[in-house]
């Protein structure tokens, strides 16, 4: 069972090391689930700009956006743009990162509370990427990278994408744990 266990784990390195070099594939991109926030969704009378109405990250939120930001500069890496929704979780968790100038995108808020939007949404994420230059990563929610990627995310994970004609590519996945 040891020798499982330590496979596992350095098998879980190993593919960790090549989610990075991911970021060098043409036409890469990051895309991240908000750092650590407790709880799910959002309170009913959330407004945007309003970090008291909305869920928010924690002290452990917080650490795992400085560290995840700390493991991208080991790496060498930072962007051009980091694009983030008007949630407060994702503008922060952006912001604590430290990986380049921070603007937001509405189409990256959420959708949780009212999926009529996803579609929409997920077209205009689509035509940011497309025509944004330079190196790019995008601080959202599970719901809108679900949408674009098809995939489940954790929270503070960054998937590394590139658009193709019907979705996103996933190339590569990368996890830092406070």
């Amino acid at each position: 069972m040891r020798w499982a266990t330590l496979l596992f784990l350095l098998s879980s390195t190993v593919a960790e090391a090549n989610d990075w070099e991911a970021f060098s594939e043409p036409g890469a991109i990051g895309i991240m689930r908000h750092a650590l926030a407790p709880g799910t969704g959002d309170p009913g009378n959330l407004t945007v700009g309003d970090c008291a109405t909305q869920r928010n990250l924690d002290e452990r939120g917080r650490a795992q956006a400085r560290s995840i930001g700390e493991a991208f500069r080991a790496q060498g890496i930072s962007f051009d743009v980091v694009f983030t929704s008007q949630w407060c979780r994702t503008r922060e968790t952006a912001e604590l990162l430290d990986l380049g100038p921070v603007s937001e995108a509405a189409s990256l808020n959420s959708f949780f509370a009212d999926f009529s939007s996803r579609e929409q949404q997920t077209v205009e994420t689509r035509d940011l990427i497309s025509t944004t230059d330079g190196d790019l990563m995008l601080v959202t929610h599970q719901v809108n990278i679900s949408a674009l990627t098809g995939r489940s995310t954790r929270s503070g994970e960054v998937l590394v994408i590139r658009l193709t004609d019907n979705g996103a590519e996933v190339l590569g996945s990368i996890l830092i744990q406070p």
